[in-house]
């Protein structure tokens, strides 16, 4: 069964590091895409950060310069490096794959940034 678990959410003063991961599980698949996004309550699910293939990323405006997304394929796991949290940054964060033609989600990982 396909799963994709979070981990390494948690609370963080301003300035501080946080690291995201993303594992996904259940697939016979080259998993193509790693997407990392957020929300906060009354707002839309926006992207933070994508990785297709294994060298084409892109950021969103907010996380250029502080965010990093990486993977390892071979534990099919993505990770999110965020540096200098903002407390704007505070949302529940979910990671989204792509292999065998399905789009798949975590069940999201609060990150509290705390001024």
């Amino acid at each position: 069964q396909a799963q994709l678990v979070e981990s390494g959410g948690g609370l963080v003063q301003a300035g501080g590091s946080l690291r995201l991961s993303c594992a996904a599980s259940g697939s016979s698949y080259r998993i193509n895409f790693f997407g990392w996004y957020r929300q906060v309550p009354g707002k839309q699910r926006e992207l933070v950060a994508g990785i297709m293939g294994s060298d084409s990323i892109n950021y969103a405006d907010s996380a250029k310069g502080r965010f990093t997304i990486s993977r390892d394929n071979t534990k099919n796991t993505a990770y999110l490096q965020m540096n200098s949290l903002k407390p704007e940054d505070t949302a529940v964060y979910y990671c989204r794959a792509q292999w065998g033609g399905n789009y798949y989600w975590g069940q999201g990982t609060q990150v509290t940034v705390s001024s």
